[in-house]
């Protein structure tokens, strides 16, 4: 049976409002928020997909759950990789909606996810990086799979991208937090150009152990890569050659993965 349960919690752990539902929940939060705020979600039955909206400004995403989310509230800076009307007022629509079999079952693209964030547990497709440019939101590793492509310049939305700081071993990392089949790998460099270098060559590395190089090419379009369908948990993006320009910024804007769930 389904169950839903959505609360907003303050800094010291007290629940400020709850809303209950089964297949769909939603409720309008009618203060505004504070720093150290976030939101708990649970929803039953674990380990299957639910349509979530932590705020209206930032939209929904069909987010894979394996067990109660949370997510920050973000304040000033922490903030600025997103719509700069999300959580502003005191009038804030927050949702749930148990997905459709239809919803996830087909061809599809399998990574987006605008409700990421650091460090989140039990809410998948997460990306993490082993670096992200001065620990900044707009070079967040998150920022790639938010289904925002806007590449021609850098910084705050709509412009967030994941940067590396000039690392030489700059990796991103994608778990999916369940088995799924691809087959397709889209690439969005960031093309913010004198200003941005590019990558001419990175690594994708599967779950399965096998490894795939990507020829990359200067401009902010998708460059698509298509191979033999791989049942992966996870995949890393790394090894990324730069150019030989004289800027030291290269950046990915957006990195989409295609495929089916495994029956």
């Amino acid at each position: 049976m389904e169950k839903i349960k959505i609360e907003v919690l303050n800094a010291g752990g007290e629940v400020l409002a709850e809303y209950s539902g089964s297949e769909e929940a939603a409720f309008v939060y009618d203060r505004p928020y504070c720093e150290g705020d976030r939101l708990r979600i649970e929803a039953e039955p674990k380990n299957s997909f639910w349509w979530i909206q932590v705020d209206d400004a930032v939209g929904k995403s069909m987010v894979y759950l394996t067990g109660a989310m949370e997510y920050v509230i973000p304040f000033g800076e922490q903030k600025l990789n997103l719509s700069p009307k999300a959580f502003e007022g005191d009038w804030h629509l927050i949702s749930v909606r148990k997905a459709k079999a239809f919803e996830y079952s087909g061809y599809r693209c399998l990574s987006v996810n605008v409700n990421d964030q650091h460090g989140q547990g039990n809410a998948y497709p997460h990306a993490s990086a082993n670096v992200e440019t001065r620990g900044e939101s707009v070079f967040a590793a998150m920022n790639a799979i938010d289904g925002t492509i806007v590449p021609q310049c850098h910084g705050r939305w709509p412009y967030e991208s994941w940067g590396i700081n000039r690392r030489e071993d700059a990796e991103w990392r994608l778990d999916f937090g369940r088995t799924v089949k691809a087959d397709k790998i889209i690439v969005y460099l960031r093309a913010d150009f004198p200003h941005d270098n590019w990558w001419t060559e990175g690594k994708v590395t599967f779950s399965d152990g096998t490894e795939m190089i990507l020829p990359l090419e200067k401009g902010g379009h998708g460059q698509e890569f298509c191979f033999e369908p791989k049942q992966i948990e996870w995949l890393t993006f790394s090894d990324l050659k730069k150019a030989d320009d004289p800027s030291p910024f290269p950046a990915l804007t957006q990195f989409e993965v295609y495929g089916i769930e495994v029956k």
